[in-house]
């Protein structure tokens, strides 16, 4: 699918970018375009993926302008730049605003104009009952990405919905790490709080899966056991060896809840399940052959909430640590 194709890929320089820019090598492309705003992180990446079909362009999704400009011949887009911190987008909404949801419609128009072929863009768990504006804001975002499906027909718009993706920035994994580095202690905002987590290798798979399988309208979503924090916390304190680690409940931040949603009750009615592997939720708007192309895989049975009935042990928990990298499984350490 990739093979000699140009792929754009916005905030490609973040973790999973990264990670996704590494998969989609494999997959003999002519060039892969990194576009993002920040330099730094451009030229880190560019020392340590020292690859002559990598090339690095300086834009921010909010400039229509510069989008459009930076598409021309353009096959496949990967749109995962976005504000993502939940707090700080509780604190300046209209820069999320600007970046979840104008640079979204940005993506759009310059794939529209371009005559791209495929969109897939990167949204969160947050996007499903969202109550913070962060995760409003990514549900807006899969809503335009679904109906520009409808305006055209060259370019077909693909939407995946993930967790948290472990040792990303801001991950509350580095920040375990960095705490019990600096002072053997962990500081968790609520020891009922859960969420769903992904390796930045897994995330990036499901997204390749999207960009073959997808046929435009879809929102293509993993399923996911979920993780309890208090857990995760606990499995790290033994990894490294850190028994006498203390456990400081710190209070919620802005816009946190305690569970999360990956599939919601009102989009279960819509789903189907893919390869017993992923759900697939169908627009409830009418877009042309979508419903038909899925019609032989079996509907989905329930929403996916991260409760006690989907929780991972802390032997599953050690194992996706040590499958990222991030802990030693057999010797129990870093």
């Amino acid at each position: 699918m990739f093979e000699g194709s140009v792929v754009f890929v916005t905030g490609g320089t973040g973790s999973w970018g990264q990670e996704l820019v590494k998969q989609l090598l494999n997959h003999n492309p002519q060039k892969i375009i990194i576009f993002s705003r920040n330099e730094t992180s451009q030229v880190k990446m560019k020392r340590e993926m020292d690859d002559h079909r990598i090339s690095f362009c300086i834009g921010d999704v909010r400039d229509r302008e510069a989008m459009v400009e930076a598409c021309h011949g353009v096959d496949y887009i990967f749109h995962l730049a976005a504000l993502k911190h939940v707090p700080i987008c509780e604190e300046q909404p209209s820069e999320a605003l600007k970046t979840n949801i104008i640079g979204t419609q940005n993506v759009i128009d310059a794939a529209i104009e371009n005559g791209v072929k495929k969109v897939i863009n990167i949204s969160t768990d947050k996007a499903a009952d969202p109550v913070n504006f962060y995760g409003m804001t990514k549900a807006i975002g899969e809503k335009l990405v679904v109906y520009a499906n409808r305006s055209q027909v060259k370019t077909r718009f693909i939407n995946v919905r993930g967790g948290n993706i472990l040792g990303s920035n801001g991950s509350v994994l580095n920040l375990f790490v960095d705490q019990l580095n600096a002072r053997s202690r962990i500081g968790i905002t609520d020891k009922k709080m859960v969420r769903f987590f992904m390796t930045a290798q897994s995330a990036s798979e499901l997204v390749l899966t999207a960009a073959r399988e997808g046929i435009g309208g879809e929102i293509f979503i993993p399923m996911l056991s979920a993780c309890r924090i208090l857990d995760l916390a606990e499995v790290l304190i033994e990894a490294y060896g850190a028994e006498d680690a203390e456990i400081v409940e710190i209070g919620s931040r802005p816009g946190e809840k305690l569970n999360e949603v990956l599939l919601s009750q009102y989009e279960c009615r819509n789903s189907v399940v893919l390869d017993n592997k992923y759900f697939v939720v169908l627009p409830t708007t009418e877009i042309p052959a979508l419903k038909q192309a899925y019609i032989a895989w079996p509907p989905a049975q329930a929403e996916l909430h991260s409760d006690e009935k989907s929780l991972m042990t802390k032997s599953e928990i050690k194992q996706m640590l040590s499958d990222g990298g991030f802990i030693l499984a057999k010797e129990g350490g870093q």
